[in-house]
């Protein structure tokens, strides 16, 4: 999470920001979306593939180790196979669905920004946490 500090000349900049942000954002979810499909379909072949083979053998099919290693911060997984990649895939496209959902709100929580009318000699001073607004402070030049 990175909070910072943005200066706007007026509340149209903002708004053409967030605007920006969330095209953005949309875009990169449905890149993510996409790759979520391809990979839940290579997950579910392998599990099917996984379950003919374990039953041609006649074993009992057993619940996966994650084969994850944690160092410090960071978890690591072994052997990454598609069910792995599959639960990351859907890690980020929760993030970039909340993300989408707090920037829309936000759009629509400044909607009335636009009926301050002229607002020459005022900046807009906008704390963002990872480019969500979430103050605005008005200051007067």
């Amino acid at each position: 999470m990175v909070v910072e500090l943005r200066e706007y000349a007026s509340a149209q900049d903002i708004a053409e920001t967030l605007e920006k942000q969330i095209a953005e954002t949309k875009s990169t979810l449905g890149e993510y979306l996409r790759r979520l499909d391809e990979i839940r379909a290579l997950a579910e072949k392998s599990k099917k593939i996984r379950e003919v083979v374990m039953k041609l053998a006649g074993k009992k099919t057993v619940a996966e180790s994650l084969g994850e290693v944690t160092v410090g911060n960071l978890s690591i997984v072994l052997d990454a196979n598609p069910f792995h990649e599959l639960m990351a895939i859907e890690q980020v496209v929760r993030s970039y669905q909340e993300r989408l959902l707090m920037l829309q709100k936000a759009r629509e929580a400044l909607k009335w920004l636009d009926q301050l009318g002229d607002t020459e000699g005022l900046k807009y001073i906008v704390v963002e946490n990872d480019g969500v607004p979430e103050r605005i402070l008005f200051k007067i030049t």
